[in-house]
């Protein structure tokens, strides 16, 4: 391990010995997520477009593959240990069920009675409970249950996009109550809501790839017209819409400022045709823009800190308003030209549809219906509220592909 890490921070819930001298707390929890099926699973996940129906477009595995790679190298380059901020990057959107944040939606409203459903916190929750690698011993905690992966304190933190329960009005959480005994052990010494700087790095990382690798995405399917921005017309619809998904803090005026800045650059396409020339002019205009955005992050927080290696609780990541102020300018692009395309809304019902339907029908007779590992949990929930929470495990565990077949088989 590199930085000012302790043994505190590379502590797990229950001790396991390292079986290499050589390989370092947070290299063993890179190498867990890597090897975990939640992440394989996010290979079949929307990211945007519909994941399965094509070849070149993101899906939440390859998006989670670039933020780490993004967050890696930040992270390193501010003095956090490059595994640690691997493996938050690749644990950020294991918890996302199918059919991306329309999913989720679908998810949160049927799970409105127990706690709701966030993709954050079943993130936390795979981590921690779901994903079969370690069991708690008689004496340990949750004594002969499944412990997840059983990552280290650093890690679980950096991970954690929203440290927090579910609170009055809070649309975003990273908490179930069910998990708060080991989210107490892993904020343990921490007050407040303030995350790690791991996490922080994480989170900017991801709304960097987001946005970047969004626009290339929908420039290739022909969903933007990389001269939108040209027309005032044009950039006062994306501004609408960072407005209304991103809250009004965002000024108008600076909106549009940040899309004529980032138009203007010397690697913005003066147009797209799909030839390889084409192509490789977008590539470069996602890589323009990565090194952007994370160069003034980088810079920006050692001005404020100085050269020194960053990590944990140590320094916040400073991130230039006119920074921010793009990314979330590209973001509402994405937004508004590819979630809210023409026909967008008669899917996005459709998937919601499938997922009640889905849900409604193994929450019939559970036993006889959720697969063996899910049975097996269901069987052990001591509650109702536990026993449903199970069902809705399952369903957010698919991937578009296996809940359509699912709903085929069962509800059609």
């Amino acid at each position: 391990m590199i930085g000012t890490y302790t043994e505190f921070d590379s502590q797990r819930w229950v001790n396991e010995p390292n079986k290499s001298v050589e390989r370092t707390e947070f290299a063993r929890d890179r190498a867990r997520v890597m090897h975990s099926s939640a992440l394989r699973r996010l290979g079949v996940k929307t990211q945007v477009m519909e994941a399965g129906q094509e070849d070149f477009p993101r899906t939440r595995l390859t998006h989670s593959l670039e933020v780490a790679q993004v967050g890696r190298e930040l992270g390193s380059a501010l003095g956090c240990d490059p595994d640690l901020v691997d493996t938050a990057c690749l644990s950020h959107d294991l918890g996302h069920p199918p059919f991306g944040h329309n999913g989720e939606t679908a998810l949160n409203e049927l799970a409105k009675d127990i706690g709701g459903f966030e993709g954050n916190a079943q993130s936390f929750r795979l981590l921690t409970r779901l994903e079969p690698k370690a069991v708690s011993p008689a004496t340990g905690p949750r004594p002969g249950q499944t412990i997840g992966l059983n990552l280290t304190r650093a890690s679980l933190d950096a991970a954690s996009k929203y440290p927090w329960t579910k609170q009055p009005g809070e649309v975003k959480f990273g908490v179930y109550e069910d998990d708060a005994d080991v989210f107490a052990w892993v904020r343990e010494g921490v007050t407040g809501t303030t995350s790690c700087f791991e996490a922080q790095v994480m989170d900017w990382s991801d709304d960097v790839s987001y946005c970047v690798h969004d626009i290339e995405d929908a420039v290739f399917a022909g969903h933007v017209n990389i001269d939108i921005l040209k027309s005032s017309t044009g950039r006062s619809e994306v501004v609408e819409v960072a407005q209304k998904w991103y809250g009004t803090d965002f000024a108008k005026a600076e909106l549009d400022a940040a899309l004529i800045r980032v138009s203007s650059l010397p690697s913005w396409p003066a147009s797209f045709d799909g030839t390889m020339r084409s192509l490789g002019e977008l590539k470069n205009l996602t890589s323009t823009l990565i090194g952007r955005f994370c160069i003034a992050a980088q810079q920006a927080t050692q001005a404020e800190y100085g050269q020194r290696p960053l990590t944990r609780y140590q320094a916040s990541l400073v991130v230039p308003d006119e920074a921010r102020y793009e990314v979330t300018a590209l973001k509402a692009l994405a937004a508004r030209f590819v979630m809210n395309r023409a026909g967008a809304d008669e899917m996005y019902s459709r998937q919601r549809q499938q997922i009640q339907d889905l849900v409604e029908f193994l929450n019939q007779d559970p036993e006889a219906n959720l697969d063996r590992f899910h049975t097996n949990l269901w069987l052990d929930a001591g509650s109702s509220d536990a026993k449903f929470r199970v069902v809705i495990d399952q369903v957010a565990a698919l991937t578009d592909v296996s809940l359509v077949q699912w709903h085929q088989r069962s509800c059609t």
